[in-house]
């Protein structure tokens, strides 16, 4: 049997504002994802809206921070070379793909919520009712996606993602271009959150979204038991 493909998309985008600081993808949100579907035997791609090497927010990679997964990932020729050569975003198409899982870090808040490519391209994979994952800002890329009637995908559907309280925790509320929760409610959709920085997925549809980096496992294994029914069986 052929192996499962599932695309991986991240951010590019390094600059958190105009704080002078540093942001990217939340190495745990990528790690994590990327192991759950590697270790059941799928074929990981990795993206970005400029292709090439994605940035970390150097936070991700503090002692605090790193889980296994991150410290493996670190280790990983492989998975180091996957995110210095990720593919540009404009030449992915869905069809080579059974599923498609985008991780946060704050960096999609700028270069995944309004992007013209990635909006088409999960429009396609809706279309095909594929399975589409998120996790805690990785929600962003939801944000400019319209179902086939026009209107916001989001709309009526439930989600979660990471929280206002959970944003103005992390003193970041008035550095981020939106606040995620108050946009994802104005686009109509049925918003639930679980205690911050506790995991928490929701699960509607071909739709599933995990709220923080702490719901990043529980969030991909979703995806991947709807696209290899047995592989629920591992305990991760």
């Amino acid at each position: 049997m052929e192996a499962q493909k599932i695309l991986i998309i991240t951010t590019s985008h390094e600059t958190l504002g105009d704080t002078g600081e540093k942001t990217g993808v939340w190495l745990e949100e990528l790690a994590a994802p990327y192991y759950v579907f590697e270790d059941a035997g799928t074929l990981v791609t990795i993206a970005s809206p400029k292709g090439g090497k994605v940035p970390f927010d150097p936070k991700s990679e503090l002692d605090d921070a790193l889980t296994p997964a991150a410290m493996r990932f670190q280790q990983d020729e492989e998975a180091i070379n996957s995110i210095t050569f990720s593919i540009p975003l404009e030449e992915v198409k869905e069809e080579d793909y059974d599923a498609v899982f985008l991780p946060g870090g704050h960096g999609p808040m700028w270069d995944l919520a309004d992007n013209v490519a990635l909006k088409h391209l999960l429009q396609a994979f809706n279309k095909k009712h594929k399975p589409m994952g998120f996790v805690c800002h990785g929600v962003a890329g939801l944000v400019s996606v319209q179902n086939e009637e026009g209107e916001p995908l989001v709309k009526g559907v439930k989600l979660t993602s990471f929280s206002n309280s959970e944003e103005e925790a992390a003193r970041l509320a008035d550095k981020v271009p939106f606040l995620l929760e108050s946009r994802l409610r104005s686009l109509g959709a049925n918003y639930h959150k679980g205690l911050d920085f506790t995991n928490y997925v929701v699960a509607d549809g071909n739709i599933i979204t995990g709220q923080n980096p702490a719901s990043s496992v529980d969030a991909a294994i979703e995806i991947l038991t709807m696209i290899i029914p047995q592989k629920a069986l591992v305990t991760y």
